[in-house]
């Protein structure tokens, strides 16, 4: 099984019965802040475009490019679908001009001719990716290699029961805009990212781990700043907390838990997997290159300069009426809205910068009074400023995902009282009737269920499956003194009470080993 790096989270795998292009992202992505490191653009993707088979794990805009897509990508190609819970995946690529499609039957292997077999694992709570993230697992004459890219299942033990593991691709890089986008002071803002940046390896440790492959591929980032407005985002600073870190820092973090396995794939980079090992060529010495990383940055923001420029120059759009087309949108939403309004459970503020980078106009979303109105002088949860052009922008193209463009982008600054709240983003997320109505499903049903089994850890019992979203704590819990951490996604909960110290709601249920078994996760406890 060949593997040629294309860069992020791409790469093309060939074999005999066949070849898989996965996640070709070249384009800009999120208000063109985020660019591939290292830089993909010159490779022949003409070439690399010719492909039986097209796989993109989610929509995320820095793995679906949809310019890429149509311009390079042969419409030949036979597209691997995930079993996601929304048609809008299959949608944007018959738009396209995308033909032929595979729906991949949830955690179930699909032979394919040739005897090429593959397997998709969808997840799909509303916090996965834009509705939906997915695994692709591949083998090919007894050769098996899992792209995990950036989803984060609770459980990798589906694939390991298929056979041994060649070659592990998985994500070990931040993707958000926290904390850097938070006003806070310096000192602060390192603290929490160091406090993520450690995380991200901790559960990169522990999904290698679990795999136990032969060899772990580190993709799916960093992505690179290039805009001098957020040039600071890149790890070129020293920053300790910086959570951007690139792929020659994970074989260097790697080797200090005792990894020696670890190979990197630069755009152009070849790797042969067999059963018995892997040979790989590259276009520079790895070393070379990232010894010289901060001049290939440089290159880069001068070359790609004026495609920054003139994606700014396409934001604006004085004719629309921001405040009525928000009420128009979202107003709708909020009426039909239940977990999601709830969860969230107070106004939401965006103050909007005018095109002179001084006015501003405040407009707040209103979850309790299922309005959107200008700001009257109250206290908010959340405040996110952002210039107006920006919001102009994605009313203007009826965008359905602010998470996935104006978050992301990190072009905006944000505050808030209390914790983390994910129903905030879970519904910017969700600005269409067909997300609205599929999230407040899955949180339906989700806090209907209950997770009655039980497990212990060090001086606790609690319930075996995190309450944010049920990841295994077998696997993932830690107890420190009375705090319970969940490694998969960093969320801590305080035992005696149950409570959720990360975000709102997301009660534990859990108890002493030698107490009696307290009430149910979410009820009072006495």
């Amino acid at each position: 099984m060949r593997v040629t790096g294309t860069g992020h989270a791409s790469m093309r795998i060939d074999t005999a019965a066949g070849s898989i292009l996965c996640d070709p992202w070249v384009n800009p992505a999120y208000f063109a802040s985020w660019f591939p490191f290292p830089d993909n653009s010159l490779l022949d993707w003409e070439t690399l475009g010719q492909v039986d088979y097209l796989y993109v794990s989610h929509l995320h805009r820095d793995h679906f490019d949809a310019k890429h897509l149509r311009d390079f990508i042969s419409k030949d190609a036979t597209v691997l679908l995930p079993e996601f819970p929304t048609s809008e995946m299959e949608d944007e690529f018959r738009a396209l001009g995308f033909t032929k499609f595979l729906k991949a039957p949830n955690e179930q292997v699909v032979e394919l001719p040739g005897g090429l077999k593959i397997m998709i694992q969808a997840l799909t709570s509303p916090t996965d990716g834009p509705i939906g993230d997915s695994s692709l697992w591949v083998e090919y004459d007894g050769v098996r290699l899992l792209n995990q890219n950036d989803a984060r299942p609770t459980d990798l033990s589906v694939f390991a029961e298929l056979g041994h593991v060649h070659a592990h691709m998985l994500q070990f890089s931040g993707a958000i805009w926290y904390p850097m986008v938070y006003e806070l002071p310096q000192a602060a803002k390192t603290a929490f990212g160091k406090q993520k940046r450690d995380r991200q390896f901790d559960r990169t440790w522990r999904y290698i781990d679990d795999l136990k492959a032969d060899h772990v591929f580190p993709i799916a980032g960093p992505p690179c700043f290039l805009d001098d407005a957020l040039w600071q985002f890149n790890d070129i600073h020293g920053d300790e907390g910086n959570i951007f870190p690139d792929q020659s820092v994970f074989l260097s973090e790697y080797a200090k838990v005792g990894g020696t396995n670890g190979i990197v794939l630069l755009p152009g980079s070849v790797a042969e997997v067999t059963t018995d090992g892997a040979t790989t060529t590259h276009p520079v010495p790895i070393e070379e290159f990232f010894a010289n990383k901060v001049a290939h940055l440089e290159e880069m923001r001068e070359r790609k300069r004026p495609i920054i420029e003139a994606e700014k120059a396409s934001w604006r759009h004085p004719e629309v009426d921001v405040l009525g087309q928000m009420k128009s949108r979202i107003e709708p939403l909020l009426e039909e809205s239940i977990y999601l309004a709830k969860g969230v459970g107070g106004p939401v503020r965006f103050d909007l910068v005018g095109y002179d980078g001084e006015s501003v106009e405040s407009i707040v979303v209103d979850f309790p009074g299922q309005e959107v109105r200008p700001y009257a002088d109250e206290k908010v949860r959340y405040r996110f400023r952002t210039d107006r052009a920006l919001i102009e922008h994605l009313l203007f193209i009826d965008e359905v995902d602010w998470v996935n463009s104006l978050f992301l982008s990190c072009r905006f600054s944000a505050a808030r009282i209390g914790q983390y709240n994910e129903f905030v983003y879970a519904f910017f997320k969700c600005l269409s009737e067909e997300r609205l109505q599929y999230a407040e499903g899955w949180y339906d049903e989700h806090e209907r269920s209950t997770d009655a089994e039980d497990i212990t850890l060090g001086d606790w019992v609690v319930q075996r499956r995190c309450p944010h979203l049920k990841a295994d704590l077998t696997r993932f819990g830690i107890v420190e003194g009375d705090q319970l951490t969940c490694q998969l996604h960093g969320w801590r909960f305080d035992l005696p009470s149950g409570r959720c110290l990360t975000s709102v709601g997301h009660k534990v249920r859990a108890h002493r080993v030698d107490k009696e078994t307290p009430a149910p996760a979410g009820e009072a406890l006495t």
